[in-house]
């Protein structure tokens, strides 16, 4: 049973937490870079929707 338990602790399968974090700061650094790109394109889409939203009810 204690082997087990040490055979446990010593694996590194899956994803560590440094690497969760590397990945969201990256993220975060993209998203900041682009900000002004991605606020325009979600703008548009969203224009784009609502002008387009009447043709759907008649």
């Amino acid at each position: 049973m204690m082997q087990e338990f040490k055979s446990f602790l010593r694996e590194e399968d899956g994803m560590g937490v440094v690497e969760v974090i590397l990945i969201i700061v990256i993220l975060i650094s993209l998203a900041l870079l682009f900000k002004e790109q991605i606020t325009s394109l979600v703008d548009k889409i969203l224009k784009k929707i609502t002008s387009q939203a009447g043709k759907v009810y008649k």
